[in-house]
């Protein structure tokens, strides 16, 4: 059965409270929550987290593996049985800016194998990037990640359905949620070429119309398969992405 989740960037808490709130009234598609851990964002992951668990049973906090020193015990055991989560989201994370933030040479497979040694209750999840290297190292990086104990994953925002339909050959059984997010300028286009080496095909246009098709024929995909779908609104308005979506 495909699952739907929604990634919540906690910059206010109030305003989470309402974006959170207003999916879970509006939008029965949708499944949980994801909250990315931005050092640009006061509130951490794991308490975003627990206010979105006010509407959603499922949240998945995400966890940058530099942030922690694999040479001892998980520092947020206490608050993540506290708030009765059960899923996280490890990714490697970007270095800082500032180097007055405390980061370590920490990857994300020394952490996913913390989490099955000293919290196996958690299912943990890791991330895909398909535009970091070869689809050949990219799989190699996803099966370690499998033997240190990820049950799932979460890839970086597709834009191609041709490129999707090779990672689904490639992934074939895994428990994958494809990521989609809405492209609405020059400047993001720019971004998403230069930072993350995407390539968009030929019909790609920045608009939210062009947008929500193509996250509709991802969600066709996806449950024709059953697969599921992250998606990411970073940039756009929120419920006006999401209802067209998910428009009847």
């Amino acid at each position: 059965m495909t699952r739907i989740s929604v990634e919540l960037v906690p910059r206010d808490i109030e305003v989470l409270k309402e974006e959170v709130k207003t999916i879970k009234e509006k939008l029965s598609d949708v499944d949980f929550i994801n909250i990315p851990d931005l050092l640009s964002c006061d509130t951490r992951s794991w308490d975003g987290a627990n206010i979105a668990k006010a509407y959603f049973d499922d949240v998945v906090p995400h966890l940058r593996a530099m942030d922690f020193d694999f040479t001892k015990e998980l520092p947020i055991k206490d608050k993540l049985r506290e708030y009765n989560i059960k899923k996280v989201l490890v990714i490697e994370g970007d270095p800082p800016q500032s180097m007055l933030y405390q980061v370590y040479p920490t990857i994300s497979t020394d952490i996913i194998k913390k989490f099955s040694e000293e919290m196996p209750e958690i299912t943990v999840y890791a991330g895909i990037d398909q535009y970091r290297s070869s689809m050949k190292e990219e799989e190699y990086r996803i099966r370690r990640k499998q033997l240190a104990g990820a049950k799932g994953f979460f890839t970086q925002p597709f834009f191609d359905m041709r490129y999707l339909e090779m990672y689904a050959d490639l992934l074939d059984g895994l428990d994958i949620y494809w990521g989609v997010s809405p492209v609405l300028s020059e400047r993001s286009v720019s971004y998403w070429r230069n930072k993350n080496n995407v390539i968009f095909p030929k019909d790609f246009e920045p608009t939210l119309e062009w947008n929500i098709e193509f996250a509709r024929k991802v969600i066709d995909f996806a449950r024709k398969h059953n697969h599921n779908v992250y998606l990411m609104p970073i940039k756009a308005k929120i419920m006006p992405y999401l209802e067209g979506v998910f428009a009847k």
